[in-house]
């Protein structure tokens, strides 16, 4: 029994805190509940973008033509097809028309995304055939024998088989930054997606015509979330241009990282009435701003595990901002270094099981072992899924995070977590965001905003809070903190700010 080593009452915590609430699900393929809503209401408004807007008949009549002639291409459920476009409503059309045909669909931002980049993931995910737009074709390094159909050339329709999809087929491969520099891709099944989407709280409570804002990056797995969660609940798209702002500013719910909200005035944006964020560590001054307007979720959990396996409605008066507990069907354990259970209070790494666990890396046996072991706690060949997140169960059942093993570094030989340290930062006067680095072995450097907080009294906080070791040599105040495409700070960026800025000192 893998619980033994523990008292009876930390048994009957593990089990009662570690495990979601067992929901069915309506159905486990997402197109699914996109051509419902599209069959019963068919001039609803499925998306908007900068002037264009596409109704639910038109997305669904469009993603028909296109599924047929995927279909008559000799695409099968368990291929991957490539979905290479800017935010757009073909990219919908294209989205929507692979899942139809029974494919994956493999998402890369061709704006963005390197030729080097766009080639490994047509490799790794052996995407025979290319979904694009006319302008970016070019962009496309497509090797022979391999097909580039443009989705803004119209595709006529004829009858073609229906696949038979189930619910274990893949809907989406996405490739993760890899420890090696070379993107990972990983495999989440329609069972997968639609656990989290189209049950509570995942689905946001998002209904037939509220605005989701599309903000994110399509590569990105938060994007699927806007996405997905909007078509299946028969909500309309408001696909950003480049003024996020102006996306938001009429959108009922808001999905995004917390840089990417940051970026955003909750006072701007008078509609909004739900928030999730998820991605990176949520500032407590953020959560309580949005909070106090809107029922802001924060959230956790690695594209592995499904967009987010944690969820937490924040109460701006709760003494603690946590990620919550498992979302439904889902499991949460925190374990030692040996995969052994921990009792509640004290820290470990948190293993996720359950429906959120998703296929595995493309071509990475290695990986998937170091990272996918069977699941001991729910037995029967389940798999659970190491996150890489440190955590502990508070003793009301919530989720604490405490940043990320990778996150722990040695600093003058002790051990320290940079987030720890920006979490005291953001409690300093006026101070809003705060992300910390290892500049060498011996110092730390933390970067603050807005540009007018104090770097003194943000030190002084660190100083009174944790030991000398954690407290950064330098507090430098910024404007703004830089972004990834992904929506995330930027860490590197940030190192080379800083190493201009010695530069210029010497």
């Amino acid at each position: 029994m893998p619980l033994r080593h523990l008292t009876p009452q930390d048994r009957q915590l593990f089990r009662q805190y570690g495990r979601g609430p067992t929901v069915p699900v309506p159905d486990p393929l997402l197109h699914h509940a996109v051509a419902r809503h599209a069959a019963a209401a068919p001039h609803a408004l499925a998306a908007e973008h900068q002037g264009a807007h596409l109704t639910y008949g038109e997305l669904d009549r469009y993603a028909d033509a296109l599924a047929a002639r995927l279909v008559r291409e000799g695409v099968r459920p368990g291929d991957h097809v490539g979905l290479f476009v800017r935010r757009s409503i073909p990219m919908l059309v294209g989205l929507l028309g692979i899942l139809k045909a029974g494919a994956a669909y493999v998402p890369q931002d061709v704006g963005l995304a390197p030729p080097a980049q766009l080639t490994h993931v047509i490799r790794t995910a052996r995407t025979r055939i290319v979904l694009t737009v006319a302008e970016h074709a070019h962009r496309v390094p497509l090797p022979d024998g391999h097909l580039l159909l443009a989705l803004d050339e119209p595709q006529p329709y004829a009858p073609a088989p229906r696949p038979r999809v189930t619910g274990d087929d893949g809907a989406y491969v996405l490739f993760t930054s890899g420890t090696t520099g070379r993107p990972n891709g990983v495999k989440v099944t329609h069972r997968n997606v639609a656990n989290l989407l189209l049950t509570e709280p995942g689905g946001l409570g998002i209904r037939p015509g509220d605005r989701v804002a599309q903000l994110l990056n399509i590569a990105f797995d938060m994007a699927a979330w806007e996405i997905l969660g909007c078509l299946a609940h028969g909500g309309t798209l408001v696909i950003r241009g480049q003024d996020i702002a102006a996306a938001a500013r009429t959108a009922d719910v808001l999905i995004a990282t917390p840089t990417v909200l940051s970026g955003l005035d909750p006072a701007a944006c008078p509609r909004v009435r739900t928030v999730a964020v998820a991605g990176e560590p949520c500032p407590r001054p953020l959560a309580d701003r949005w909070a106090r307007q809107a029922a802001f979720h924060n959230c956790c959990g690695p594209t592995e595990t499904t967009i987010v396996n944690t969820m937490s409605r924040h109460d701006p008066a709760a003494p603690l901002l946590t990620i919550g507990r498992p979302t439904p069907n889902n499991t949460v354990y925190v374990l030692d270094a040996d995969r052994r259970a921990l009792p509640v209070g004290e820290a470990g790494e948190m293993w996720a099981g359950g429906d959120c666990v998703s296929a595995g890396y493309l071509g990475n046996d290695a990986l998937n072992a170091e990272r996918y072991a069977p699941d001991p706690f729910l037995g029967g060949g389940r798999r659970m899924f190491r996150t890489r997140d440190l955590g502990r169960w508070t003793p009301g059942g919530e989720l604490e995070h405490l940043g990320r093993t990778d996150d722990q570094v040695k600093v003058r030989g002790f051990r320290v977590e940079l987030d720890s340290v920006s979490s005291v930062l953001e409690t300093a006067a006026g101070c809003t965001r705060a992300v910390t680095l290892k500049r060498d072995a011996r110092t730390l450097v933390s970067f603050v905003c807005p540009a007018d907080v104090d770097p003194d009294t943000a030190r002084r906080a660190v100083a009174d809070a944790l030991p000398y070791y954690c407290v950064p040599e330098q507090v430098l105040p910024l404007a703004f903190l830089p972004e990834t495409d992904r929506g995330k700070v930027d860490k590197q960026a940030l190192l080379g700010m800083l190493d201009e800025r010695l530069a210029v000192a010497r």
